[in-house]
């Protein structure tokens, strides 16, 4: 059963940076997407796209803003309960501040060149995105889903959204012309990658370290993270010198942390590091909070 929430001193930059996302994603939004006639990825663009057809086909000026922070709102509803409340309040300061920011900002044309527009409206749209994941927070929507998955599966799930989104944009192409759905998959693509770089808590990585302190380093891994490691004895095919092989499967964020840990055990270590693509079993994934 979850506790409840409390805040703290180190909390504030957390939120800080929650807030600068939801600006920049909405300056994004109107300099980009809105003069590009673009469909982002997610509720933005399902949002965008319902106000579109409410507008065009029904007569019904329903703003995006409103569209996407009811959607929002519904979808925080059902994941409270499943998805780490701190998690959840701070994407529901992002969306609520993204909503209305984009509603009120009123920035003029950078450039009418469609894959400028696209390019750099994704660069800024992942940027954003990407920020608000490393603050413990998201921008809601597909990101609920995406992360809810990805604790099922111990792997990255953002591609499974891009596909979502695929369906999205053969709709407005459908509706609204197939080059603005065209550009809007460059802009889509370009958001996905940059939220792939700077999001690395559910990619795995794999360590294979030879060294002659094994319990050493054992006991000091196990101070930074609560993954299993594997102890195989081993021999230089060179040297007929005895050594012992580590291995052990740790979320790539901590891979630093836990690369500085085991040198300063061990300066002499052999590491090897690999992208793991999938996890079968038991593996510990720390909870959001």
């Amino acid at each position: 059963m979850k506790t409840s929430v409390r805040f703290g001193k180190e909390d504030i930059p957390r939120i800080f940076a929650i807030c600068v996302s939801a600006l920049i994603y909405s300056i994004g939004m109107v300099v980009f997407v809105r003069s590009g006639n673009l469909f982002p990825g997610g509720y933005a663009g399902v949002s965008r796209l319902l106000s579109l057809v409410a507008q065009d086909r029904f007569g019904l000026n329903i703003p995006f803003s409103v569209i996407y922070f009811g959607m929002n709102a519904v979808t925080t509803a059902i994941v409270y309960r499943t998805i780490g409340h701190k998690f959840v309040l701070y994407s529901v300061i992002w969306y609520s501040l993204a909503s209305f920011l984009t509603g009120v900002i009123d920035l003029p044309v950078i450039t009418q060149d469609p894959l400028l527009i696209a390019v750099f409206g994704g660069l800024i749209s992942g940027f954003a995105t990407g920020l608000a994941l490393q603050s413990n927070g998201s921008s809601g929507g597909t990101d609920f889903i995406a992360i809810d998955l990805s604790i099922r599966l111990n792997r990255p799930t953002w591609n499974y959204i891009f596909a979502f989104n695929a369906l999205v944009l053969i709709c407005a192409g459908l509706l609204y012309g197939w080059e603005q759905a065209l550009y809007s998959i460059i802009f889509q693509y370009v958001s996905k990658e940059v939220v792939g770089m700077m999001h690395q808590r559910y990619k795995v990585s794999r360590l294979h370290v030879v060294t002659d302190k094994p319990d050493e380093i054992c006991t000091a891994v196990f101070r930074i993270c609560r993954h299993g490691i594997t102890k195989i004895a081993c021999e230089g095919a060179y040297s007929h010198v005895g050594h012992t092989l580590l291995m052990m499967s740790i979320n790539t964020y901590q891979l630093r942390e836990v690369e500085h840990c085991i040198l300063d055990v061990d300066p002499q270590a052999f590491i090897s590091v690999n992208p793991v693509e999938r996890i079968i079993g038991n593996y510990y994934q720390t909870p959001l909070e």
